[in-house]
């Protein structure tokens, strides 16, 4: 993907375009479910045709920070590990093509995500083609087999939907799952944390009865959604930081319940002291 030029408008409504027909191809009874497809429904060409839209968003709309990209594998699998948070996750999109976008191989990230997602019609080609794939052990030791950096959101939904005022406390990894991945497939854990995401939306609270038919889990109520109606969906252009940080190896043998447990407060307190670091020296949620 070529990342010097700047998008344009017709680049960016090229992407809307391709993202729209995606929506729509989750009604298309002539297309296989992601779970049947090869690949479960990847298209590394799908990517690369929201690039303009992903471009506008990380460069000209959030201005994205990026630090310690040195720290993403060059070639091998890895187990990305983030904070998740925003309402609507921009910020897993954002991760995709900021490593896409600027690492020296232009490597692919495959996020594990909730199973809503390719449940729900709209939503499932959307994320198959971006190279998603529902958050399962099985699936996510294939593609670590098979060398690919794969991402995780160990807060899952908690992550995402948490309150403003809630914003950036770190909500418990699970059980470790993550842990147990990386030590069964023997990968490094490369810690990342994301600011900026929590003020996208500013939730103040949320909805769930009016959200099954959506296939979503909450509906979440912002000082601008839903009493602006659409236009309140749009995010506050907050500016972010994204940083990488050094690889954990994974530790073997021992007690193997405590290791995960240790090596799971590790992670989290790796990505909450990033966090901390980057708001200490934030000046400004809209201006860094």
């Amino acid at each position: 993907m070529n990342t010097s030029a700047s998008p344009t408008a017709a680049t960016v409504r090229s992407a809307l375009t391709a993202l729209y027909a995606a929506m729509r191809a989750g009604y298309d009874p002539s297309i296989p479910r992601p779970d049947l497809a090869p690949d479960q429904g990847h298209d590394p060409r799908f990517l690369d045709e929201l690039g303009p839209l992903l471009e506008f968003l990380y460069a000209k709309y959030f201005r994205v920070r990026l630090l310690g990209m040195e720290n993403v594998p060059v070639t091998g699998p890895a187990l990305l590990v983030a904070n998740h948070s925003g309402g609507v996750p921009y910020d897993g999109a954002l991760l995709l093509h900021a490593i896409h976008r600027n690492h020296p191989e232009h490597r692919r990230v495959r996020p594990l995500i909730a199973s809503f997602a390719l449940r729900s019609p709209w939503m499932s080609q959307v994320v198959a083609r971006l190279g998603c794939v529902r958050a399962a052990a099985a699936g996510a030791r294939s593609l670590l087999a098979a060398g690919e950096l794969v991402a995780v959101f160990p807060e899952g939904l908690n992550g995402v939907g948490k309150l403003y005022r809630e914003r950036y406390r770190l909500e418990k990894f699970g059980r470790g799952g993550f842990v147990r991945l990386a030590m069964e497939c023997q990968v490094p854990i490369v810690p990342i944390a994301i600011v900026g995401a929590e003020e996208i939306h500013p939730v103040l609270a949320k909805v769930t009865t009016l959200a099954q038919p959506l296939g979503i889990p909450y509906i979440p109520i912002t000082p601008t959604f839903p009493l602006l109606g659409p236009l309140g969906l749009l995010p506050l252009p907050s500016k972010w930081t994204i940083q990488i940080g050094a690889p954990i190896t994974v530790p073997t043998g021992g007690d193997t319940k405590m290791t995960i447990a240790e090596t799971a407060e590790r992670v989290r307190g790796q990505i909450d002291g990033m966090i901390s670091t980057i708001l200490t020296h934030r000046r400004s949620v809209f201006w860094g």
